[in-house]
């Protein structure tokens, strides 16, 4: 099952997030595997990808915020994009665009920063807006302040996090086939709460100068991606902060739960095929034998053979009483 725990560090300006994804990790997989015209993602853009969905996961989970919070890499190489979008009920999905060829030990640069003009966007966007209010984004390269080309999308992301919240942040990630997991550890405002949408920036001057943070970040930083993929949450953390006190708050009888969600669906499709007109998907028919949609973004495909054609096209006063099989 797919978990998140928040914790705080007793007596300590330090809290943590913990999140390992599993269901929706492997749906979205699956999903796009079962594609016929994609296929899977190679294994670099898969763990990827699934680095970004955690690391999407632990920032809508630090924030209070009623609305979608989504993370998009935009490439200059062969990965042109990668999204993962969490809503505040921990709702979820991602998605990536490959266009060219991915070497099996391809880097974060080889394979979105070639030439140093990759971007990482983060976009909060409310789900009640005002009239004429629009979307919070920031942006961030995907160079350090040196010019230096990242490798780790976590360096990326601890960079946004510093410039928007103006706090110490620490994240780590990591991703396969079955698990995408992501810790992050983050130093607290003594006053005021600092949030992605930049309303506060308390303690500017106090960057980098906790020793408490800095103590734990080190710890933090000690683990290993197969301990972060595989480790139960009790064990992980006991083995990371056994000498520091921690306090891990109980999850709501009825909180949020990770899980994959995408806005596509066979009536949307359906309807589409409708757009286009009797004769258009006739003339698809005739040329493919059937109708195949995918979905741009989850990779899942939709198959209308000629019948499933024909009763889209339907008059509702003439619909047969007995409806096909689903199958």
């Amino acid at each position: 099952m797919s978990e998140l725990h928040k914790f705080v560090f007793d007596g300590l300006p330090v809290r943590g997030i913990l999140v390992r994804l599993t269901d929706p990790w492997t749906e979205m997989l699956r999903r796009r595997a079962s594609n016929s015209q994609s296929g899977a993602y190679p294994l670099p853009v898969q763990n990827l990808l699934g680095e970004l969905l955690a690391a999407a996961a632990l920032m809508q989970s630090n924030i209070k915020f009623d609305g979608a919070l989504v993370v998009q890499v935009h490439g200059d190489g062969p990965v042109k994009l990668l999204v993962a979008e969490v809503q505040p009920d921990l709702s979820m999905r991602a998605t990536a665009t490959v266009t060219g060829v991915i070497e099996v030990d391809a880097t974060l640069s080889s394979m979105v920063n070639q030439s140093n003009r990759g971007r990482c966007a983060i976009t909060l966007d409310p789900k009640n807006r005002f009239p004429g209010q629009q979307p919070y984004q920031g942006v961030v390269p995907l160079f350090g302040d040196r010019g230096e080309k990242l490798e780790r999308l976590s360096a990326v992301l601890e960079h946004y996090m510093l410039q928007s919240e103006q706090l110490d942040t620490c994240m780590l990630l990591a991703a396969n086939g079955q698990v995408a997991a992501g810790l992050l550890v983050q130093r607290l405002p003594v006053q005021g709460a600092g949030n992605l949408a930049g309303a506060t920036r308390a303690n500017e001057g106090d960057i980098g100068r906790d020793e408490d943070y800095k103590r734990i970040a080190l710890l933090a930083s000690t683990v290993q991606k197969d301990e972060l993929l595989s480790l139960d949450t009790d064990t992980l953390l006991r083995r990371l902060f056994w000498q520091e006190p921690l306090t891990r708050f109980a999850r709501e009888a009825n909180g949020p739960v990770p899980r994959f969600v995408c806005s596509c669906s066979r009536d949307k499709v359906g309807a589409m095929i409708v757009g286009l007109g009797a004769p258009e998907a006739d003339s698809i028919i005739a040329e493919q034998g059937q109708i195949e949609v995918g979905c741009e973004f989850c990779g899942l495909q939709y198959r209308f053979d000629p019948i499933d054609a024909a009763q889209l096209f339907r008059a509702p006063a003439q619909t047969p009483v007995a409806s096909r099989n689903p199958q």
